[in-house]
C-alpha cells in the first residue's frame, strides 16, 4: 500500500529519492530534513544516510504493485530533479510514472533550470502533473522554466509564502497551490499576499489552493482565507 499522506493537496507519497540540499530561501526550515534525520534516529534503514541524497532501486516499482488509483506526490522527502539523481534514474521514474497509468503523479522541483535542461528528453506522460515551487519574486523565472515543459498539467506552489510575488504571468498554468511555512522557526505569511494571488487566480480561471497559514501550530492556524476554504483541483478524470 503507498504511503498515506497528510499533505492536504495529495493522498500519497512515493519516495524512490531521498535527501536533498538547500538552494534558495524556502529551503531554510525544510521539514523533509527534519523528517529524515528523525527517521534516521529511528532506525528506518531508507533514511541511514540521513538526508544525503540516495536513490532507492527497491521502491522504483512500487507503485505498479498499489491498484487503487490515487494522487501521489513524487518524492516528498527530496528534489526529482536533484543535480545529484542520475538522469537515467529520472527516466526510470517517468516510465514507471507512465506504466502506472491509473495513478495521477505530482512532481514538485525548486530546480527548474535542471528541468527546462532535462525536459526534451522526457517522455510526458499525461498522468504526471509537473510544478515549481516559487517563495518570493525572485524566483518567478521557475515559472518560466516550467512552461517550456511538454508536461500536460503545470502547477506552481508558492509555498513558503515568504514575501509578495506581484503580477505573475499564469500562461499555461493550470493549478495553484499557496501555503505559509511551518515547523520550528516559521516565518510569517501575511494576509495580503496569499489573497494577491488568490485573485490573480480567480481572474484567470485557474484552480486555486490554500493549503495552509502554518506557523508553530499549523492546526490551530487552520486554512480558511477570509472564512472560505479553498481546495480546487484541476480535473483528475481529464489529466489521466
Amino acid at each position: 500500500m503507498a504511503t498515506r499522506s497528510k499533505i492536504e493537496w495529495t493522498e500519497a507519497t512515493w519516495n524512490p529519492v531521498t535527501g536533498c540540499s538547500k538552494v534558495s530561501p524556502g529551503c531554510a526550515n525544510c521539514y523533509a530534513e527534519r523528517l529524515a534525520l528523525r527517521l534516521r534516529a529511528m532506525g528506518q534503514p531508507n533514511y541511514a544516510r540521513g538526508f544525503e541524497v540516495t536513490v532507492h532501486e527497491h521502491m522504483l516499482h512500487k507503485p505498479l504493485t498499489w491498484k487503487t488509483p490515487q494522487v501521489i506526490f513524487v518524492n516528498s522527502m527530496s528534489d526529482l530533479f536533484h543535480e545529484q539523481v542520475p538522469f537515467e534514474f529520472i527516466e526510470s521514474i517517468f516510465d514507471v510514472m507512465s506504466k502506472a497509468s491509473w495513478h495521477v503523479f505530482q512532481v514538485l522541483t525548486k530546480r527548474s533550470e535542471r528541468l527546462v535542461a532535462s525536459a526534451p528528453d522526457i517522455a510526458w506522460p499525461d498522468n504526471v502533473w509537473m510544478g515549481v515551487s516559487v517563495e518570493n519574486e525572485d524566483y518567478t523565472y521557475r515559472i518560466d522554466d516550467l512552461r517550456r515543459t511538454l508536461a500536460t498539467v503545470k502547477f506552481i506552489s508558492f509555498e513558503p509564502l515568504l514575501a509578495p510575488v506581484g503580477e505573475v504571468d499564469l500562461s499555461g498554468i493550470d493549478w495553484v497551490i499557496v501555503g505559509g511555512e511551518s515547523g520550528p522557526g516559521a516565518r510569517p505569511m501575511k494576509e495580503s499576499w496569499a489573497i494577491d494571488i488568490r485573485d490573480q487566480c480567480l481572474d484567470a480561471h485557474i484552480p486555486f489552493f490554500f493549503k495552509q497559514w502554518g506557523g508553530t501550530r499549523k492546526k490551530r492556524t487552520g486554512r480558511r482565507l477570509r472564512g472560505h476554504i479553498w481546495d480546487e483541483m484541476p480535473d483528475l478524470a481529464a489529466a489521466k
